[in-house]
């Protein structure tokens, strides 16, 4: 093939980030090197954020975004700052060669404009064969499921928000 796995994780449906957490934390369990870029997400008090100092050295986490949600329709000049951040700290962290990249909610950040879809396919051309990137988030762009080696779409069937049920802690963050 020439160079490394591309999966997509995409979807309405809840379980993207999640799906690609399991992913990862396989991979440190078998003591690879893992490397998640998150995009558009800034809260330190999530269960993916906390674990970061338990699993080193294998296991590195970095936000690029703010504690707040993003206004999809109307980001801030800071949102394309810290996305535009968060693309250049993967293209540094593809050179080190990690089993495991996660580019966490890129799909979207690509959909809504806050990376360009061509910077993100230009950083997909240069995946060493050990490494599998992961691209999650909604809307994933099609030039990003054309170019992936696995698309996953999540779809929601059921879920305990429309019950009204708080997002819990250590489930959904």
């Amino acid at each position: 093939m020439g160079r490394g796995f591309i999966h997509v994780y995409t979807g309405d449906g809840e379980g993207k980030t999640l799906t690609a957490f399991g992913l990862a934390l396989r991979a440190v369990g078998h003591g690879y090197k893992v490397i998640i870029v998150q995009f558009m997400k800034g809260r330190k008090d999530v269960g993916e954020y906390k674990v970061k100092d338990r699993l080193q050295p294998e296991y590195e986490i970095y936000q690029f975004g703010r504690e707040d949600f993003i206004d999809l329709e109307n980001p801030l000049p800071i949102d394309y700052e810290l996305a535009r951040k968060g693309l250049e700290l993967a293209k540094e962290a593809l050179k080190r060669r990690p089993r495991v990249l996660v580019l966490d909610e890129i799909n979207l950040a690509a959909a809504i404009g806050l990376v360009k879809v061509e910077e993100v396919l230009k950083l997909l051309e240069k995946v060493p064969e050990e490494t599998v990137v992961v691209l999650t988030g909604r809307r994933a762009p099609k030039e990003f499921i054309e170019v992936a080696d696995l698309v996953t779409e999540m779809r929601e069937i059921k879920h305990p928000h429309k019950r009204g049920v708080e997002a819990r802690k250590g489930i959904e963050y």
